[in-house]
């Protein structure tokens, strides 16, 4: 099976950014066969070539879901409530990018949030975030490894 982590965000507005931050740690250490590892930011359609490729999708983003900053969430891409949001630029998002693959069978698309304190301009991350990074890596491996 061919997995594909998809770090999205963007780096300038702190907490925003932390799914780039988790795609970096992963091209930095992981070694995983069948693994592509994709710093996107907001480009998403940069990625359609390794998504028409994947047989499935982790995607690492900041999610607002009402939990208290650095919570964890795993949630199914049908299941987003706001999934037209995620990657979204110019008006693509990864909802609209899965279906102009056109293929007949999709990959599947698991979304890892992290509940963000703070989204200002700024290149850190919060201490919530940045404190729940380790459980974040840890769950992208439990998907991988699934």
């Amino acid at each position: 099976m061919k997995n594909l982590v998809l770090g999205l965000g963007n780096l300038l507005l702190a907490d925003e950014g932390v799914g780039v931050h988790v795609a970096q740690q992963l091209l930095a250490g992981e070694n995983i066969d069948d693994l592509v590892v994709l710093d996107v930011g907001n480009a998403i359609l940069d990625a359609m070539p390794a998504i028409s490729a994947a047989d499935r999708v982790i995607v690492v983003d900041a999610m607002q879901a009402g939990g208290p900053p650095g919570t964890i969430y795993r949630v199914p891409i049908d299941d987003c409530l706001n999934a037209g949001l995620i990657g979204s630029v110019h008006g693509f998002d990864l909802k609209s990018v899965l279906h102009l693959l056109g293929r007949e069978e999709p990959p599947e698309v698991i979304v890892i949030g992290i509940e963000p304190e703070v989204i200002a301009w700024s290149t850190q991350l919060s201490a919530a975030v940045m404190e729940a990074l380790p459980d974040v890596m840890t769950s992208v491996r439990r998907e991988l490894l699934a």
